[in-house]
């Protein structure tokens, strides 16, 4: 199984890819616009980082649970900021 740098390297290469910003890339996953993401839409933010389907819903909830700091079940922004912090941190 791949590690977490290893989809945290897929995010990257999503976010750098296809927006012009981290925050750009939060708001097109955010699709209820209530400034969190929840399972369904880090499964979807996953999905366009080409991690693979098997594995996806398992690999959502860990990155939820790793950067969810407020224990509501989602990422907000700021807790999304602290993801972007870490792939920033391990591509130096």
């Amino acid at each position: 199984m791949a590690t977490k740098e290893q989809f945290l390297n897929k995010i990257q290469i999503l976010i750098t890819n296809h927006f012009d910003s981290p925050e750009g890339a939060f708001k097109y996953f955010d699709r209820n616009s209530d400034g969190k993401l929840n399972t369904k839409e880090f499964i979807k933010l996953l999905k366009e980082a080409e991690v693979s389907g098997f594995i996806r819903g398992i690999i959502a909830r860990k990155l939820i649970e790793g950067y969810d700091k407020s224990g509501d079940e989602y990422v907000d922004w700021e807790e999304f900021k602290n993801v972007i912090s870490e792939i920033a941190h391990d591509s130096k």
